[in-house]
């Protein structure tokens, strides 16, 4: 399946003018054979998906659990030392007025959590992926919600929602991201993410590289009819007395 999902990543790459590697997400009940142990010591579970762009490996639910919010959202019970760090933050943030009262019992999160999860560039995994991801600027997310042909949904905070949301159903689903995404992730300014279900992936590769060329066309009869209107009327110099 490696040298299918290796073309793949480098049409993506190609059509979607990415300069991070799409990002396999697997979700295990086992721990893998042949993938690298994550050292540990990740402060959120974004960094993972940030980390994934650059080398495989895996780690194990109780890496995660040192982000109490990725923990929640990876579908961690929110009880004990976890539970009890994610009511302080959540208590901190709406203090602050960075969420609303109640506004945490909204964010989508997994039923219930795998035992692990591992990360790399698309196709260096000898797994299939559960879900994909992409950093990508607006004008490539434009391509990929186009692809999608219907309703996409989109999330902000926590940027790690995306993957249950794509967990829950949807094909493709979009997050613009959320302060600590991009601090822990170093996510620019112009970058959001773009989340594929890994059962989806093929049909979605397929579907941006007829939207990347249906939008050529597109750009060249709109590009031809601004140049048109921008000199309507050709301007006579006046003679020479």
């Amino acid at each position: 399946m490696s040298p299918n999902l290796h073309a793949i990543a480098a049409q993506l790459t190609k059509d979607l003018e990415l300069d991070r590697a799409p990002v396999q997400i697997s979700y295990l009940e086992e721990a893998p054979v042949g993938v690298a142990v994550h050292p540990g010591g990740a402060p959120s579970v974004c960094s993972f998906f940030a980390e994934g762009s650059t080398r495989p490996f895996y780690a194990g639910l109780s890496e995660h659990e040192a982000c109490e919010i990725g923990a929640f959202v990876l579908g961690v019970a929110p009880e004990g030392e976890v539970g009890a760090r994610l009511m302080g933050t959540v208590g901190t943030m709406q203090k602050e007025g960075y969420l609303a009262p109640g506004e945490e019992a909204k964010i989508p999160r997994n039923a219930s959590p795998p035992k692990f999860v591992a990360y790399g560039p698309l196709g260096s995994l000898p797994m299939p992926p559960t879900d994909v991801l992409l950093f990508a600027r607006p004008k490539s997310a434009m391509y990929a919600m186009e692809a999608a042909g219907g309703s996409v949904p989109m999330n902000g905070r926590p940027m790690c929602a995306v993957v249950p949301t794509l967990n829950h159903g949807a094909p493709i689903a979009v997050s613009i991201g959320c302060i600590g995404s991009r601090i822990y992730t170093q996510m620019g300014d112009d970058r959001m993410v773009v989340g594929i279900r890994g059962d989806h992936l093929e049909k979605f590769a397929n579907d941006v590289r007829r939207i990347r060329q249906a939008n050529a066309t597109v750009a060249r009869d709109d590009t031809a009819r601004r140049e048109a209107s921008l000199h309507p009327f050709r301007v006579v110099p006046p003679r020479d007395p």
